[in-house]
């Protein structure tokens, strides 16, 4: 039976984010992830966890300045420095909110930048932060996303993922698959996660056309999350997705997925 983990991001935006993790916890969800704790203290968020009874499976290692409209930097030549010190402080957090997980947003390929060089400078800095997480019993993970939506966007494909993959050469790095995104690039999700499913570390969840809940567009997730189950996934299904209405009022859908 599939587990579904809350994305405090994407969901309950119509409170502030510390309220999220509450209503999560009302709302029947037992784990949650988000993209960046750093603006918040450690302390405030292992309370929310402990004081709410969920488990914190995902964060986002830093990804440069979002507000700008970077979304990561690990293929930037000459931010290195930058990536390392931004693996340091995500080992600290997810040591204290005992996350066992954390993803790497490889950017968007900067202008006039050459994409050789580019792609020789994140399988550089996966291979130091596999190193640096395994260390610390944190996993590491890489995840295609959609050019659509991020134009730009350096990763975009599960084969280009799994390239990576073999080339940085780590037992500890894996694929994070985001069926929305797959979707938009590729298709093919079935085929996809029932053959590579050993290689994927944690899966994500939205509808297309729209990235909203499961049943508001084209993917038959009820077919979709027993065919997970029988590939043998034990891991969590992040729910990162924009609610069409309120978060509340459009989690029909986890009720059938959770019989």
């Amino acid at each position: 039976m599939p587990k579904f983990a809350a994305n405090l991001t994407m969901l309950f935006t119509e409170l502030p984010f510390m309220d999220r993790f509450a209503a999560a916890r009302a709302a029947g969800f037992d784990a949650v992830e988000y993209l960046f704790p750093y603006d918040y203290s450690t302390e405030e968020l292992v309370s929310a966890l402990k004081k709410n009874g969920l488990q914190q499976v995902l964060h986002n290692l830093p990804a440069g300045d979002w507000a700008a409209g970077e979304r990561g930097i690990a293929c930037h030549a000459g931010r290195t420095a930058e990536f390392r010190e931004g693996v340091n402080r995500a080992i600290t957090y997810a040591t204290a909110l005992g996350c066992p997980q954390v993803n790497c947003l490889a950017g968007k390929l900067p202008e006039a930048a050459s994409s050789t060089l580019a792609h020789a400078t994140l399988v550089a800095n996966l291979r130091f932060a596999a190193s640096a997480l395994e260390a610390a019993g944190i996993r590491l993970l890489i995840e295609p996303i959609n050019t659509f939506d991020i134009p730009g966007f350096f990763l975009s494909r599960t084969d280009q993922a799994l390239a990576i993959l073999d080339e940085v050469a780590s037992p500890n790095l894996f694929v994070q698959y985001d069926i929305y995104h797959a979707q938009r690039m590729e298709g093919e999700l079935a085929s996809t996660l029932g053959k590579h499913m050993a290689r994927i570390g944690h899966i994500q969840l939205a509808d297309n056309p729209g990235r909203n809940e499961p049943g508001t567009g084209e993917i038959n997730y009820t077919w979709l999350f027993k065919h997970i189950d029988a590939a043998g996934y034990s891991g969590w299904i992040g729910c990162e997705y924009k609610p069409k209405t309120t978060t509340t009022e459009g989690l029909g859908w986890l009720a059938g997925a959770m019989t």
